[in-house]
């Protein structure tokens, strides 16, 4: 059971060509049991796309090539899944209206002014801090890398742990949020925080704590305006945690 949770839950969170029988028997509203993976479903996306990034730089493409390879290797691997939450939930929260018309407008398929200027400056940021980053040597590169997708689905569980659900009906987010134990949220803190601590060692160890706060603030900010969390403040959870860690490393570097 519990290996069908891990290719259930890879299912979900990713595009991977996971066979369905892998995953068959686990309902929707089991996919809550398989968040103690959740930092090795990082790891492989993070994995894949930097090997992709310095597939195509180190074959003559350049940095910035490889820089644009590694961001949209990030977002096919997911399905834009997460790029999706980012982008609704700037759409409603910046709309400025009350809770539930916010929550009616992150709903909405449509994409907003404000969406799309969050989906811009995440991929941005992404490319340009690769760039910053491409000094070190390649399999260091790779190992920095490969943290910040880890970093972004172990800080997420901040958003599930301890937290309301703010829609009414049942939605994504609902087989998440409100249901994770502490058990299971010390593992998935203590599973990302020992991948990190291997592949970005204390510098990687210290860019994930300043995430880690980061994305509680968020967490407090999203239970202020909408009185609770959503799959998609989830996703956007999990993209601003991979740009806060991204960026902290390169502060920490310079």
């Amino acid at each position: 059971m519990k290996l069908k949770l891990f290719w259930a839950t890879l299912q979900f969170m990713t595009r991977l060509p996971v066979p369905a029988k892998w995953a068959q028997g686990i309902d929707f509203r089991q996919l809550g049991r398989g968040v103690p993976v959740f930092p090795l479903i990082g790891l492989i996306v993070g994995v894949i796309a930097s090997c992709i990034a310095l597939a195509i730089s180190q074959s003559g493409g350049g940095v910035y090539i490889g820089a644009i390879g590694y961001a949209l290797a990030l977002a096919l691997l997911t399905g834009g899944l997460h790029l999706d939450g980012l982008a609704d939930t700037c759409d409603g929260i910046f709309s400025s209206r009350q809770r539930e018309r916010m929550l009616e407008i992150m709903q909405d398929s449509r994409l907003g002014t404000y969406g799309g200027l969050a989906l811009i400056f995440c991929i941005l940021i992404k490319i340009l801090v690769v760039v910053e980053l491409a000094y070190h040597p390649p399999l260091k590169l790779l190992a920095l890398l490969s943290c910040a997708p880890v970093v972004g689905r172990t800080v997420v569980v901040l958003l599930m742990f301890e937290q309301r659900y703010a829609r009414e009906n049942e939605g994504m987010g609902s087989s998440y949020i409100g249901r994770i134990t502490p058990r299971g949220t010390i593992l998935v803190l203590l599973t990302g925080t020992v991948l990190v601590m291997i592949l970005g060692d204390w510098q990687g160890l210290s860019a994930m704590m300043v995430t880690m706060i980061a994305i509680f603030l968020l967490s407090l900010y999203f239970n202020y305006r909408l009185g609770g969390q959503t799959g998609d403040t989830m996703g956007a959870a999990i993209e601003i945690g991979e740009v806060v860690f991204l960026l902290t490393l390169i502060l920490i570097w310079k």
